[in-house]
């Protein structure tokens, strides 16, 4: 499975440990960027990312920065992208469950290293649970139209 993943200079450090992780767990990660501490503009490299998976090339993605919610933010705005920010697993899990995310961020200044695995575990474990979701999830994907 191809994931992508794009950070900023603040979130770099995080991107690096799950990274890394998702590595050594199989997937293929699509970086892309930021690969120095130098400071950068998060939407340049949030942006790509999350237009990677609206087109499907990658199955899902995670941003990182300082605090997570201008990743967030940038993500939302590329059409057919749900990105939820998370800051514990059941958060990360939910948004799959009832709002079938394609994307999860996070902030490095928030959320640890341990706590970020557990969340992309959480992340890529869980399945939308459909049903009752999907006219929900069909009301946020209406709202692109408009």
């Amino acid at each position: 499975m191809r994931i992508a993943v794009g950070t900023d200079h603040a979130g770099l450090p995080l991107k690096q440990h799950v990274t890394q992780w998702l590595t050594e767990h199989g997937y293929e990660v699509v970086d892309f960027g930021v690969n120095t501490p130098d400071r950068v503009d998060y939407p340049d490299y949030v942006a790509p990312a999350a237009r990677a998976v609206a087109s499907g090339d990658c199955r899902f993605g995670f941003v990182f920065g300082g605090s997570g919610t201008g990743e967030q933010i940038v993500a939302n705005k590329i059409r057919g992208i749900r990105c939820c920010q998370a800051t514990e697993p059941v958060t990360a899990a939910l948004s799959r469950q009832h709002n079938d995310a394609n994307m999860l961020s996070m902030g490095a200044r928030i959320v640890g290293e341990q706590v970020a695995i557990g969340c992309v575990q959480a992340f890529l474990s869980a399945e939308f649970d459909g049903g009752r979701h999907v006219p929900r999830v069909e009301k946020i994907s209406a709202l692109d139209e408009r």
